[in-house]
């Protein structure tokens, strides 16, 4: 393809996302390998346009680093020795969200391992005491069942982030041993069914993993029409299998979570802490390329610094309000704003179809 015709054919494709919010795959892979300039403006026009200048801020709240899982990537498997573990009591869980909510926030992230020790009945008594101050609540704590899921619900959780990681079903099976895919999904469905604002995501730049993978993941996040997506590029971490792997970059992260925004355009989108660890302004870069959400870490104390999922990860010897005051600052010096609301999805668009398996 000469130069012109190049050009020609990028602004045709640019254009049919941002008028129709759907591309097929080939159209996809072509924005992931090309023009990364061109597609982070129309990510960025196309999030000025549905979900407008505002910033949500969600703070989170690493409770527990203790995890039943394996997945060969992650700083916190359970076969991983070199990791300090902790779990939080129900009193400091509530105390941090207490410190959060006084602090301006309007939606609660609590984030963990799979813990087992966190049963039914001690997490929804949680859930609901954090409800009880006036905030969203979001979990984000791995498969559970149904009834988990429902009861979760019941006490007030409004939302749920469970990423694929990866929709390639080999990739899935050697990226997390005993784990399946099609559960994965059934989670996802089970969430959607319940009412949660349901939230999913990928890892870019899993060993193994394709462009044509990364374009199917896409595809599904437009297929479930899910609620969040979280986006990051995949940091070796040391002690685990992959850690001599080469690893993901932020640009092919970006272009991920550009394209998603445009085939999803009224949803909400984290600039994830990862593509920081990788530059110094990736959080600001990812608000510029689509994103719509940024979650400071409101862990207070050394428990910062041992939810190890990836190395150099950032600010874990800042105190809370120093790290919203610091991205606070400069979401404000991109000429944005932060938002005053919890956040919620707003549908603009009717253009999906419901998701089964």
């Amino acid at each position: 393809m000469n130069q012109l015709c190049y050009i020609k054919n990028m602004k045709e494709i640019l254009n049919k996302a941002q008028l129709t919010h759907s591309l097929s795959k080939e159209e996809i892979k072509i924005l992931l390998l090309e023009a990364p300039f061109e597609l982070f403006k129309a990510a960025d026009n196309i999030r000025k346009k549905f979900v407008g200048d505002e910033v949500h801020l969600r703070g989170l709240i690493e409770f527990s680093n203790i995890c039943k899982q394996n997945c060969l990537y992650c700083g916190i498997r359970k076969d991983k020795q070199n990791v300090q573990r902790y779990r939080l009591s129900e009193d400091e869980i509530f105390l941090f969200a207490k410190h959060a909510v006084s602090n301006g926030f309007k939606t609660i992230v609590l984030q963990s391992g799979e813990d087992s020790y966190f049963s039914t009945d001690k997490m929804c008594s949680i859930i609901t005491k954090i409800k009880n101050l006036n905030t969203a609540v979001t979990l984000s704590i791995g498969e559970k069942s149904y009834e988990e899921y429902k009861a979760y619900k019941e006490a007030g959780a409004d939302r749920y982030l469970i990423r694929i990681e990866t929709t390639d079903p080999k990739l899935y099976k050697t990226m997390h041993p005993r784990m399946d895919i099609e559960n994965r999904k059934k989670c996802i469905l089970n969430l959607k069914e319940l009412g949660y604002e349901t939230g999913t995501g990928c890892l870019v730049g899993l060993p193994g993993q394709t462009i044509d993978s990364l374009a199917d993941d896409i595809l599904f996040f437009k297929e479930i029409n899910a609620d969040m997506i979280g986006i990051g590029p995949f940091i070796p971490c040391e002690d685990t299998p992959l850690k001599d792997a080469a690893g993901g970059t932020l640009e092919l992260a970006l272009k991920v979570m550009a394209v998603t925004r445009l085939l999803l355009p009224d949803i909400n989108i984290p600039a994830t802490t990862a593509m920081e660890t990788l530059h110094p302004n990736g959080r600001i870069l990812a608000l510029q390329s689509g994103a719509n959400v940024v979650m400071p870490n409101v862990t207070e104390g050394p428990y910062r610094a041992q939810y190890t999922l990836y190395p150099g990860k950032i600010a874990v010897n800042d105190s809370p309000t120093g790290c919203k005051e610091d991205i606070s600052r400069k979401i404000i010096q991109i000429g944005r704003t932060i938002s005053s609301s919890k956040g919620f999805r707003r549908k603009k668009i009717s253009l999906y179809k419901d998701f089964r398996c």
